[in-house]
């Protein structure tokens, strides 16, 4: 990861976390990781085909339905938190790069907010820190 993106994601993390705090500081706190443990993460393949072109009319691959998924999520507010996670993770398999997971995060907070998009970076970020250092897409 270069220091520029890293610089980007924390200046981003640093002013949605002020303005979680000032709009609902409950949300600090929750933590529903339990849940995303029962669905792992489908190979790109599986999601090619049920999210690509297979079972869905032409003119998306998989990789973009998944960021326009993410989008979705995000402006709803950022309280899917598993599903936001395991988003990102199929986004990533189905070979989106960590920069266009985090614009398509900056992109929503037009929609759901600065906290949305805080909130959203920060689980996006929490999915890349999974990942082998040895081969990730930026």
């Amino acid at each position: 990861m270069s220091d520029a993106y890293t610089r980007l994601i924390q200046q981003m993390l640093a002013s949605g976390q002020e303005m979680a705090r000032a709009f609902n500081p409950a949300l600090e706190t929750f933590n529903p990781k339990s849940f995303e443990k029962m669905i792992p993460t489908m190979p790109a393949e599986m999601l090619e085909m049920w999210w690509g072109k297979t079972f869905n009319r032409e003119g998306l691959d998989a990789r973009t339905r998944l960021l326009v998924t993410l989008a979705g999520l995000i402006a709803q507010g950022a309280v899917a938190e598993p599903q936001i996670r395991l988003t990102v993770r199929h986004a990533r398999t189905a070979g989106a790069g960590r920069r266009e997971i985090a614009e398509t995060i900056f992109q929503s907070a037009m929609f759901g907010g600065l906290p949305a998009m805080q909130k959203g970076l920060e689980l996006a970020q929490a999915v890349f820190d999974e990942e082998p250092e040895e081969g990730t897409q930026e």
